[in-house]
């Protein structure tokens, strides 16, 4: 009767370390996975951050209005979306301008080969037209002492205004600007202001 025990015993132990050795394994495995899922989740958090980086440094960008130049359609702070890759500027786009340091938002009136003219009288001409604008409440006037006018636009350059036009920073004051210096057309805003 005394071996029996014995035996029993050394039976328990061989029974029970399969056992272990499958929650050792199942460890094993469920730690496989999670490094596996972390994995999976760092490649699509970096995937996604270059997604972002193209988007918003290469082809859309995000700027804040600057200021009131624009006024009534877009207001100061109001976030404006612009698309970085449109070369076909055409007049009547706002688009979005780095010019000695600084940034602003214009209308673009007129592209290279065409000539402009501002007067006190007749206000924006444009290849001798004088040019109505249903949207723009204020007169537009030359600056003094600024632009010479009439102003024959080369390929490649822009003859931007601000719809406020009573005061408002544009070709009036710092002459016509280059593609090199339109960094997009505005393609929406985001309203943040006077909701």
């Amino acid at each position: 009767m005394k071996t029996k025990p014995a035996e029993q015993t050394v039976e328990a132990v061989i029974v029970e370390q399969p056992k272990a050795d499958d929650q050792a394994a199942a460890k094993r495995k469920k730690h496989r996975r999670r490094v596996r899922a972390v994995r999976s989740l760092l490649f699509r958090l970096i995937a996604l951050a270059a997604v972002l980086y193209v988007l918003m440094f290469h082809i859309v960008g995000l700027t804040m209005m600057p200021n009131g130049d624009m006024s009534p359609r877009l207001d100061t702070g109001d976030l404006l979306l612009f698309y970085r890759l449109e070369r076909n500027i055409k007049a009547q786009d706002i688009v979005v301008i780095d010019k000695e340091g600084q940034r602003y938002v214009c209308r673009v009136v007129a592209c290279g080969g065409d000539i402009v003219d501002v007067t006190e009288e007749q206000g924006l001409i444009v290849n001798g037209n004088a040019v109505i604008e249903s949207n723009i409440f204020h007169p537009t006037k030359p600056y003094e002492g600024r632009v010479s006018y009439p102003v024959k636009l080369e390929t490649g350059e822009y003859f931007v205004m601000a719809d406020l036009r009573n005061g408002g920073m544009d070709s009036r004051y710092f002459g016509p600007v280059r593609l090199e210096e339109i960094q997009g057309v505005v393609i929406t805003l985001l309203r943040r202001n006077n909701l």
